[in-house]
């Protein structure tokens, strides 16, 4: 251990400094420990140049959770120095001692009471992550940044962009033509498509690209075009010479019949021959299409001893043949130019959006602010942020991306070591391992170069046992030693930016011991004999490493396996001392399968995988749809045979054999469509889970837990989202739009996987998730696996100092893209080897990739640290790679061990009894909001004016066709709720447009053609219009009056309103009884089922107007009552009124118009200005009566129901 004074102590705290904590160095604690010299100006020359208070004192971190735990550390720390410098504290650890001794004790109490203060207003701190304070600061400085005062943060953005696309879309592609639309059409497709491509190049948009697309598209076209052709050419000519040829050869019989044959070729040169001719295109399949046409394929194909004499042509197709597919690919393609055309304009609209409805999304916190420091204010902002803040310290800085570092340099302005300020820069480069998330290795060497001869370094590990150390130092300084390009690969004939330097270990008092000895550090598995592919190696590996932890375990459990405390106690090893680290869910499937096999419990932690991603979100999804629409057999069908629910195939048979039981499915999710209107659908979800017993089926499967915790996550977010949406619609859509995000790599950190259990369970956890983390014993199993940059696929790379995208890369920048991978993994494999306290096994073996048999090990991080980068020619290799590794203290080379089948059976705890509790506050009220729909026939309370119209008029559907030369007529229109919903909104388009102009004949044709036409009504249109504006043109819609719909006019009526008043324990029978007692003469009519209203009710009323100081309301009915217009008679419709229960329908509405009246006129009066309900059987409006029902309900009852619903008294009430 190093025993000079603690970095912490003698760190200079002006200017601009690089500190540099390798992994378990204390970062943290050192941090704290800065903060409290700032807080009572220790240092003297190389301290401050003033105490600092919290407000004053700036710390940025990168994650909300990181934050939370430095304010909370940092406040224990004035909290412990206050006590020392008062004398309370017994035994000061080195950092305080150090403090106590170098300020004068006259000054103790001084600094106590800083110190204290400094505790107490931690709350004030500015401790936050970058993005927090950005925002702070362009709220705080709105002035010398040039921003809104008040800007909404909008987390998830892809709405405006889609938004946005659309736009370009509009603006740029609708105007398209010839090759340029072609090539649009087949590349993008669809805005979505456009949208999907282009949000990951946004942030790298480069310089401005105002070439129009059509220009742009056609130019590289044409060179396409151009080159193409010159290729094509000489290849007419060849075809003919080479089929010619080949036909002659097989004659002769120089072919082998296996390997090249008339039907091998001739389907070849038919391609080629409609490839020349433009109609076609080559599909090379990977090489092996056209792989008898050229010199080495076709020599292969010739029977032993056959020597070809190749005339000129046939060898120049041949030539051609071995560079065609290389030379295709290398055509100009406009695919980067058109997407970084659309990257840029829709870049700058989007901000252009956000900037107008002043809105900003987590990046545009950064981007602003850096914009105001760039602009011609910077300099006086810089000031007045760096007066604001005079020291500042950015936490895990090699996380920092450039547009971050520029933000603290413009400020704080690195390169000067301004002595009026300081910035510490605190990270690890060895642990840069974010760039998925734009973190760039390069910003943290531009800032090491800033400060080239200011950095210290954090040297001693307190994390690691000291073996462990010693291990990782060896492996580490080996490869530093051995390859010219380092450890890492950042040297160069200019030095090394990035080298690897051994830490001290403090040590642990514990000791791992394993059979009752100490067991080795590093333990490499190395599994000999032949190449294996990926998947094989990883199965392989996985079944061997269950079977040795599952060894440790049952070690532990006898008593001489796990940790050797300083009183030679041994603590058993346990499945929470594990950890098995991988890089996918694919490789933590492998590994938590093969443990569950053995019997050993995991739990699964990522900070990239979305629990909107998985297969319940699918389920979830399935099961609204099918809450929502219980009736739809498709939708019910499809949520009952989701993996979820796990229905047998023969539960699933009987749903089409047995009506009984299919109709007790539909109603058990009418069941749960109710709850999720009444009680939300957090309640509904957890009733559904229970009722299928999902939990207790789970739980017996590997992966229940996991399973259950997305389940219980998913209900909890749909549940916040429900709180801003209206409607189960509305909820379907958000849900059905937040899985397609999700799968495309986006969404918030509210959507990542929760931890399924804290129970004493191994964990299996991505090494980009366990930075920051430590576990006792370390597995990786899968070390040697690697995702090298493949051909074809976008790459990202670092140009100029800037990232950028490359759609198709070269083969020079996609050497360059697989070198940042390799110097990625690298520093991810550094992170999995630091992680463990007392041990780390690997798992090695040499990889080949599918059938392929070339050894690809060389293309792992791990290979790199063993053999430099050096191809393996045959597997024993690795065993020479590894000799090496042998030599270093604390690493044990060892034979991969045989899988076996042993168990696991932890000790069980004892049981406790669990009793429920019993609430102390009154049991809660029911509350639901109801409605005519959920009263008259036990429909679900609608959310809007189409779903209360479906409940509406006829509920059975008719259609019968129109027979031959029969002419349409509105009383041979289909029935049904959906024809029925679909009158209704030509009536809700007229009055909405203006019932005047749908008067006329002529207008009526022209807007209800494009809509009859969409329903598949087109032959109806002609007759729908004729109707629609005869029925708003006929007099009499006020019983004695001339009065036309067509004679209102805007501002005397409103369509579609809708109403909604509370309802206060209300029994339904008494409704029930006051209508049935006081309209329609008593008549007798189908009584409501016993309930209770409690909560609100709801509804929606077609048409209310005004008319000579009297209001009516209007209800539009589209039911069938006979042949013709003679069939609807007062009786007839009076007995439609009484079959449906309308005069509930009509007197609620008159209800919902009797209080907004008394609260809008002064001086209402019921009997003075309610002029009743109106309804209207549209099918019967041409008759003598016109299809019109009228009803003006008593005073007595409306006021009796006024009250009875605001919980008062009820009263008789007579007709």
């Amino acid at each position: 251990m190093s025993m000079e004074r603690p970095l912490a102590l003698r760190c200079p705290l002006r200017g601009s400094r690089l500190i540099e904590a390798s992994a378990g160095t204390g970062k943290t604690f050192t941090i704290s420990a800065l903060y409290l010299r700032l807080v009572i100006g220790h240092g003297g020359v190389d301290g401050f140049v003033r105490p600092l208070l919290p407000p004053e004192i700036l710390v940025v971190t990168f994650t909300d959770a990181a934050t939370q735990e430095l304010r909370d550390r940092i406040r224990a720390r004035l909290v412990q120095a206050a006590k020392a410098f008062r004398g309370e504290l017994e035994d000061p650890d080195p950092i305080l001692s150090g403090l106590l001794q170098d300020m004068d004790p006259e000054q103790h109490a001084a600094c106590a009471h800083r110190l204290e203060i400094a505790g107490q207003w931690m709350d004030q701190a500015a401790v936050s992550t970058i993005h927090s304070w950005c925002q702070r600061m362009l709220r705080e400085h709105a002035f010398d940044s040039g921003s809104l005062f008040e800007q909404t943060l909008e987390t998830d953005q892809s709405e405006l962009l889609a938004e946005v696309v659309r736009d370009y879309w509009r603006t740029h592609c609708y105007p398209l033509q010839g090759s340029a639309l072609d090539w649009i059409n087949s590349h993008w497709g669809h805005p979505d498509e456009l949208a999907r491509r282009v949000r990951v190049w946004l942030d790298t948009a480069g310089s401005p690209v105002e070439q129009d697309l059509q220009a742009l598209l056609a130019s590289r076209l044409e060179q396409a075009q151009e080159q193409l052709a010159q290729i094509r050419e000489p290849w007419a000519d060849w075809l003919d010479e080479l089929q010619t040829f080949l036909a002659q050869a097989c004659e002769a019989g120089s072919f082998n019949g296996n390997k090249l044959k008339p039907t091998i070729y001739e389907p070849r040169i038919q391609q080629l021959r409609a490839w020349c001719e433009g109609r076609g295109t080559l599909d090379f399949k990977k090489g092996e299409q056209f792989k008898r046409f050229t010199h080495e394929g076709l020599q292969d194909a010739c029977r032993k001893g056959v020597q070809l004499e190749l005339p000129a042509g046939v060898c120049a197709a041949l030539d051609a043949m071995a560079t065609l597919e290389q030379r295709l690919a290398q055509l100009p393609d406009p695919a980067q130019d058109a997407l970084e055309h659309a990257a840029w304009w829709i870049g700058r609209r989007l901000e252009q959006e956000k900037q107008r409805r002043a809105q900003m999304g987590f990046d545009d916190m950064l981007s602003r602010l850096d914009t105001a420091l760039q602009g011609a204010n910077g300099p006086r902002l810089a000031e007045v942020i760096r007066q604001q803040f005079p020291v500042a310290m950015i936490d895990e800085f090699q996380d920092t991306d450039p547009l971050q570092y520029r933000i603290f340099d413009s400020i704080y302005r690195v390169g000067l070591n301004d002595p009026d300020s300081a910035l510490l820069l605190i990270g690890d480069p060895k642990q840069a391992i974010y760039s998925f998330r734009g973190a760039d290795i390069h910003t943290y060497l531009r800032a090491r170069d800033a400060t080239h001869d200011r950095h210290e370094n954090l040297d001693t590990n307190f994390r690691s046992s000291q073996q462990m150390v010693s291990a990782v130092n060896g492996v580490f300084r080996l490869a530093e030693e051995q390859w010219s390009e380092g450890a890492f690969r950042f040297r160069d004939g200019h030095g090394n930016p990035l080298p690897f330097l051994p830490v001290h270990a403090r040590g642990r008092r514990e000791i791992w011991t394993c059979e009752g000895r100490p067991g080795a550090a590093l333990t490499v598995w190395h599994r000999s004999g032949e190449r294996i592919s990926s998947e094989d190696y990883r199965q392989d590996m996985a079944q061997r490493c269950a079977s040795v932890m599952v060894a440790l375990l049952r070690g532990g459990q006898a008593g001489h396996t796990g940790f050797m405390d300083a009183e030679q106690r041994l603590v058993p090893v346990r499945p929470a001392d594990m950890a098995v680290l991988v890089r996918t869910g694919r490789e933590a499937q492998i590994i938590r399968q093969a443990l569950a096999e053995r019997g050993v419990r995991s739990v699964y932690l990522s900070d990239k995988d979305s629990v909107l991603a998985t297969q319940e979100a699918a389920d979830v999804l399935r099961w609204l749809r099918a809450c929502a629409e219980p009736g739809n057999d498709r939708l019910l069908r499809a949520a009952l045979a989701s993996a979820t629910l796990a229905l047998s195939w023969t539960e699933l048979e009987q749903l089409n054999q047995d009506e009984r039981r299919w109709e007790r499915w539909v109603e058990q999710f009418r069941e749960y469509r109710q709850c999720w209107m009444r009680q939300g659908v957090l309640p509904m979800l957890h009733r559904l889970l229970h009722e299928f017993r999902l939990p207790a089926r789970l739980v017996q499967r590997g992966d229940g837990e996991r399973r259950l915790t997305n389940l219980l996550h998913l209900a909890e977010l749909l549940q916040q989202a429900a709180r801003e949406l209206d409607g189960e619609q509305a909820l379907i859509r958000y849900l059905s739009e937040a899985i397609q995000r999700a799968l495309d790599g986006a969404g918030g950190d509210e959507q990542i996987l929760r931890l399924e259990s804290d129970a004493d369970l191994v964990k299996v956890v991505t090494i980009h998730k366990s930075k920051g983390l430590e576990y006792p014993l370390v597995f990786l199993p899968f070390i040697a696996g690697s995702r090298p940059v493949r051909a074809g696929e976008p790459v990202r790379l670092q140009q100029g100092g800037r990232p950028r995208w490359v759609l198709e890369p070269d083969s020079e920048q996609l050497q360059q893209a697989d070198r940042e991978r390799m110097g990625e993994d690298l520093r991810l494999l550094y992170v999995a080897l630091t992680r463990a306290q007392h041990a780390c096994w690997l798992g090695l073996a040499d990889l080949r990739r599918g059938q392929a048999r070339d050894s690809v090990l060389h293309e792992s991080a791990i290979a790199w640290l063993l053999g430099g980068g050096e191809q393996l020619q045959e597997p024993e290799g690795l065993a020479r790679w590894l000799a090496a590794w042998q030599q270093i203290d604390g690493i044990n080379v060892v034979a991969a061990p045989e899988p076996d089948d042993q168990h696991y059976q932890p000790v069980q705890a004892e049981q406790v009894e669990l009793h429920e509790r019993t609430p102390a506050h009154a049991p809660f009220e029911h509350w639901w909001i109801s409605s005519y729909s959920a009263l008259a026939i036990g429909g679900e309370t609608p959310d809007s004016p189409l779903s209360a119209q479906m409940g509406d008029d006829e509920r059975r559907a008719q259609f019968l066709p129109l027979r031959a030369g029969e002419t349409p007529s509105i009383h041979r229109f289909p029935r049904g709720p959906q024809p029925g919903t679909f009158l209704h909104g030509l009536l809700e388009l007229a009055g909405a447009e203006g019932f005047e102009r749908f008067a006329d004949p002529q207008l009526c044709r022209e807007r209800l053609r494009p809509r009859c036409q969409r329903r598949g009504w087109g032959d109806w249109s002609e007759c729908l219009a004729d109707w629609l504006s005869a029925l708003i043109a006929r007099p009499g819609l006020v019983p004695g009056t001339a009065l036309a719909l067509a004679d209102l006019r805007p501002g005397q009526y409103q369509v579609e309103m809708e109403f909604l008043f509370s309802a206060r324990r209300v029994k339904v029978q008494q409704v029930d009884e006051l209508v049935c007692s006081a309209t329609l003469a008593g008549q007798p009519r189908a009584a409501l089922v016993a309930d209770r209203l409690n909560g609100l009710f709801k509804g929606f009323i077609d048409l209310v107007f005004e008319h000579e100081g009297r209001y009516y309301v209007v209800d539009y009915k589209s039911n069938w009552l006979g042949a013709d217009a003679t069939a609807y008679t007062q009786d007839a419709m009076t007995a439609a009124v009484l079959e449906h229960r309308y005069d509930l329908q009509y007197v609620f509405y008159l209800l919902a118009l009797h209080r907004q009246l008394r609260a809008r006129l002064p001086d209402y009066d019921y009997d003075r200005h309610v002029g009743g309900a109106l309804y209207w059987f549209i099918r019967g409006s041409g008759g003598q009566g016109t299809g019109l029902w009228h009803d003006r309900p008593p005073r007595a009852l409306i006021e009796a129901l006024d009250r009875l619903f605001t919980g008062q008294a009820q009263v008789e009430v007579q007709s």
